[in-house]
């Protein structure tokens, strides 16, 4: 005599079937989440590297300009002296 699988064992494969796929899908949102903090974190690091080098470019030409008005400022008082 042949015997059949039971309805409960059929239950149990179905319900672990979608519990596999349930955590298939937890798995790969998580991932998803893991994903998107890290490209935001890239980002942000990318974007405080940039202000970091705009605000020493705009330091240094800050620089440049004081020391050009100054080396005007000379020239025109050793023009006024030599007057």
């Amino acid at each position: 005599m042949a015997s059949t699988p039971s309805k409960d064992y059929k239950r149990r494969e179905r319900e672990q079937r979608k519990f596999d796929k349930r955590m298939a899908r937890e798995a790969a949102k998580a991932e998803k989440l893991a994903a998107q903090h890290a490209a935001e974190d890239a980002a942000e690091k990318a974007a405080a590297e940039e202000a970091a080098k705009k605000s020493e470019a705009e330091r240094k030409a800050k620089e440049e300009a004081e020391f050009e008005a100054e080396l005007e400022a000379e020239r025109k008082a050793q023009e006024s002296s030599d007057s």
